[in-house]
């Protein structure tokens, strides 16, 4: 059986820090609770179970910048 996923504070901001947006190719943000940001495309992709879902089709408009 596999462990439960346990949310680590410190974890998501190092891996944003290596991700880049699939579509611009820019940094990532980290946003709280469980979402990734691109700066460029002003879109915000979802952590789900702790997985962040890169895909351009799940790309949801940043609430934020409207």
């Amino acid at each position: 059986m596999c462990p439960r996923y346990e949310r680590k504070p410190g974890w998501f901001p190092l891996i944003a820090a290596l991700l880049a947006c699939p579509k611009c190719h820019t940094k990532i943000e980290y946003r709280e609770p469980d979402k990734l940001r691109c700066p460029s495309c002003k879109v915000v992709y979802p952590i789900v179970d702790g997985i962040p879902v890169m895909l351009i089709e799940e790309a949801i408009p940043d609430e934020e910048e409207k």
